[in-house]
């Protein structure tokens, strides 16, 4: 074995890569909860790959194929619906543990210095993660993939100048039907993946380069042992943190195969029931709604009223809030990273912005009312000074001294 592993190694950095990614790679010794959903989010996009391969093998990417092969997948072929049940469970897991890794990146100030590259990269698998996550709902062919579609694309039309031959050319037809169906088929299925794995490819070479945040938001590489140059604070990624990253996996798996085995809609939330009815372009549900990780931005955009006879301001304003996290790096002037130092201001600020998304969320789902509208224009307002008033309240807020080593807490 050795004589073999020294032939790859000669042509191949495969102990190299061990060492500098696993055993030699170094990280913080005070990783907690927080620190689970990034490796599990990984263990997602796994699930996604080897379910939607096997799910390609027998669906049919055809308007009047597409319902029917579905149904054949869920009755005919041995173990489809478990792929099927996976896929879809899979993707609301994906938005979850993104959703929470994220928050934990505002929590301990993982975008700041020197890890804006980090955050861009993965701003950006969140922005490919919800395009893969919106032509993947058009794939069943049902009622809701179907006018979700067609409300989504027609935003585009509200865009100044080149709005209708942009919605045009998304839809690849003047309506969306088998044209669309097959050219978001190709973007689903080989495009965007490929352009997630090269981003998060990139997302972990550039988190390997500069090393991981930690809760104190301490930088390890600053103490190191004189004889041998590691971090005093660190310990290798293997075992250690492989054997806790098992843990969270072992706990996930089990979470999910009961939502998969026992509740795969989750009350409509993962599967709605309209999608289970064949997309028909001559009835309209009565309520058109979008999936849950997406109504947060959708209540934004009805939150708008529309100006001149255009819904541009709306589409627009959904776009800066999802666009606006980029900037977040910039935006932050406290002089400390981890929210266990900085002052009131922004753990109250950081409280209402949870609360402004999860309301809109909530908002988004539900039917559009007088009063739901001034609801979620009053959260919208919430949720964009959370960003817009950052550098004010961060520069101005009251810290606690940091430590100069990482803590046990």
């Amino acid at each position: 074995m050795e004589k073999v592993l020294n032939w790859i190694d000669a042509r191949f950095p495969l102990t190299a890569s061990y060492k500098a990614h696993l055993s030699e790679y170094f990280a913080p010794k005070n990783f907690n909860f927080w620190y689970y959903f990034g490796s599990l989010a990984l263990l997602v996009l796994v699930i996604q790959i080897v379910t939607g391969i096997f799910l390609t093998m027998h669906y049919k990417p055809d308007a009047g194929m597409a319902f029917a092969s579905v149904e054949y997948i869920m009755r005919d072929v041995p173990f489809g619906w478990l792929m099927r049940y996976a896929h879809s469970t899979g993707a609301s897991a994906f938005f979850i543990v993104v959703y929470l890794h994220m928050f934990r990146g505002l929590l301990y100030g993982s975008y700041r210095q020197p890890r804006e590259l980090i955050w861009l990269f993965g701003v950006l698998i969140y922005l490919v993660l919800m395009g893969e996550a919106f032509m993947g709902y058009l794939l069943p062919w049902g009622q809701m993939s179907y006018w979700g579609a067609q409300v989504i694309i027609n935003l585009f039309a509200a865009v100044p100048f080149i709005g209708e031959d942009l919605s045009t050319l998304i839809r690849g037809d003047f309506v969306v039907g088998d044209a669309t169906l097959n050219r978001f088929f190709a973007l689903h299925v080989i495009a965007l993946p490929l352009v997630l794995l090269g981003l998060i490819a990139a997302h972990l070479v550039a988190l390997h380069e500069v090393g991981s945040n930690n809760p104190d938001g301490v930088e390890i590489k600053k103490l190191k042992d004189p004889e041998t140059h590691q971090p005093l604070d660190g310990i290798p990624f293997h075992p250690y943190y492989t054997v806790k990253d098992i843990l969270g996996v072992v706990v996930f798996l089990i979470v999910f195969s009961a939502i998969m085995f026992f509740a795969p809609e989750m009350g409509g939330y993962f599967l709605e029931a309209n999608n289970f009815i064949p997309a028909d372009p001559f009835k309209t549900p009565e309520h058109i709604a979008p999936v849950w990780y997406f109504t947060p931005y959708y209540a934004i955009l009805r939150a708008v009223p529309p100006m001149f006879g255009s819904q541009f301001p709306g589409v627009a304003l959904m776009g800066v809030a999802v666009l606006i996290f980029f900037a977040l790096p910039w935006l932050d002037r406290s002089p400390v990273k981890s929210i266990r130092y900085r002052g009131p201001k922004f753990k109250i600020a950081l409280g209402l912005f949870v609360v402004a998304f999860v309301g809109l969320g909530i908002l988004g789902i539900l039917p559009s009312t007088p009063l739901y509208t001034l609801i979620a224009q009053i959260l919208s307002v919430v949720y964009f000074a959370f960003f817009f008033l950052m550098p004010w309240y961060t520069k101005n807020d009251t810290t606690k001294p940091v430590p100069e080593r990482v803590t046990s807490k």
